[in-house]
């Protein structure tokens, strides 16, 4: 511990009044912490979405990832980064496609902001008090050896999420974050790109994809004029250059090519970018109206908002013939790390392409997620694989999606076990869990096997698959 010699030590009187000042000062701070969460400070209303509809302040969905009766082995997880800046900045599309000025970012262009910094770090600190409540972690755990696994895509918003989780999981260890490529730069693990592609298979992976999304597509008419409303897009300067014009339903060109990401020109793709603004305007923007740019949006509209983005994900990367191709690296990635030796703990970070397609590719029943705008993969969730042990000896499985509800993205709300994330347990087709909500061991690996034979059987695709 260090000493303060006597010289350095300062006088009682003034060091009580700078302690009285200062608590004074720390008071003030929290009170006005208090009136900004609660809305006071900015201006809310009775009317705010946030208020009017379902934003608790602890969630209710009813689920745990905690199973009384069972001994908690090992977790994996595959994480979405936290909150980031739009991908694009005030000298694109999306800089001109609304005369209205959008949030000041606290981040470069598709970089973790400092409140998804901070939110990370909540997250991380709830896995570090469950884990210890299951004791799978001891308390201040400083892991040896392989035990713990900390592994992210190379870029800055997936490199910075999986710091801030380790540091609130495990913040007594300088817990490395392992990444393979150049920073900022895709590694090909997380990149969700065709590594097969033939004639045919592109024919037929357009065919499905049309097949499942065209109906949907379709209905986002009303989407389409919500967000050109809240936007004003026709007083914008690239209306009046005739940047763009109206949304349409039916312009959707796609483009699938070998190592390369699902692509698509369209309506929906410009749709997409302006959803994906507006949503994490919504998340870092505490007056919920200006995040709106002044409209008095409804919970349900701000969904509305959202379901053109999660649309577009599921448009390039769900359909069964994409899914297998673009998660191939990541499905083998998990299936390691589920049957690594030694291994208590694995952290994975990637992006909401990973999580929708990896789940597609397990064939995961639909679902649309609780207390959360973006209905499929909100904004840092994590899909949570973890291993139980019976007492008889028997393992088994629960999937879970783990994610902070609207409420807690936007007021930072703390996380512990009595204020938990929302969690949401995953159904899978065709699979059947015990009277205790989990999946046997073998289900789980041999529905990976399968997952992960179906990319190999893409090789062979022109032989073995008749037209879609």
């Amino acid at each position: 511990m260090e000493k303060t010699s006597d010289k350095t030590k300062p006088a009682n009187r003034p060091y009580k009044i700078t302690i009285a000042v200062l608590s004074v000062i720390l008071a003030a701070i929290l009170a006005l912490q208090l009136f900004y969460v609660n809305g006071t400070f900015a201006g809310k209303t009775e009317n705010d979405p946030d208020k009017k509809e379902n934003t608790p302040d602890k969630t209710s969905s009813g689920f745990s990832l905690s199973h009384e009766g069972y001994e908690l082995e090992q977790v994996v997880i595959l994480s979405r980064h936290n909150i980031r800046s739009p991908l694009s900045g005030g000298d694109s599309l999306l800089g001109t496609i609304t005369p209205n000025e959008w949030f000041s970012w606290s981040s470069s262009p598709s970089e973790l902001s400092l409140r998804g910094g901070a939110l990370e770090t909540l997250m991380g600190q709830y896995f570090r008090k469950w884990l210890e409540a299951e004791k799978l972690f001891p308390e201040n755990y400083r892991p040896e050896g392989e035990e713990v696994r900390i592994y992210s895509n190379s870029k800055q918003r997936t490199i910075a999420t999986a710091k801030y989780f380790s540091a609130g999981l495990l913040p007594a260890s300088n817990t490395e974050v392992e990444y393979h490529m150049e920073f900022d730069k895709m590694d090909p693990v997380f990149t969700p790109q065709f590594t097969y592609i033939s004639d045919k298979y592109v024919k037929d992976a357009e065919a499905q994809i049309k097949k499942l999304f065209s109906e949907k597509i379709a209905g986002l008419k009303d989407n389409y004029e919500l967000i050109s409303d809240v936007i004003d897009m026709k007083n914008s300067p690239a209306w009046k250059d005739g940047k763009v014009t109206d949304l349409v339903t039916d312009d959707l060109t796609l483009i699938l090519k070998e190592y390369a990401e699902p692509g698509m020109s369209g309506s929906l793709k410009t749709a997409c970018s302006v959803s994906d603004a507006l949503v994490l305007q919504y998340y870092e923007e505490a007056d919920a109206e200006k995040a709106a740019f002044g409209h008095d949006l409804s919970f349900e509209q701000w969904k509305a908002i959202s379901e053109i983005k999660d649309l577009y994900g599921d448009v390039l990367f769900t359909a069964p013939l994409v899914c297998v191709n673009v998660a191939h690296p990541l499905l083998s990635e998990i299936e390691d790390e589920m049957n690594a030796e030694g291994r208590k703990f694995t952290f994975l970070c990637g992006h909401d392409s990973n999580v929708g397609s990896v789940l597609a590719a397990l064939e995961a029943e639909e679902y649309e997620l609780p207390e959360a705008i973006e209905s499929k993969t909100p904004i840092g969730c994590k899909l949570v694989f973890s291993k139980w042990k019976n007492a008889s000896g028997e393992r088994f499985y629960s999937v879970d999606l783990v994610y902070q509800s609207v409420g807690q993205l936007r007021g930072l709300k703390m996380l512990d076990l009595d204020n938990p994330p929302v969690v949401y347990p995953v159904a899978f087709k065709g699979m059947n869990r015990n009277a205790d909500g989990l999946y046997p061991e073998i289900s789980v690996n041999e529905r990976f096997k399968t997952a992960i034979a179906a990319y190999d059987d893409l090789t062979r695709y022109d032989t073995l698959r008749p037209a879609a």
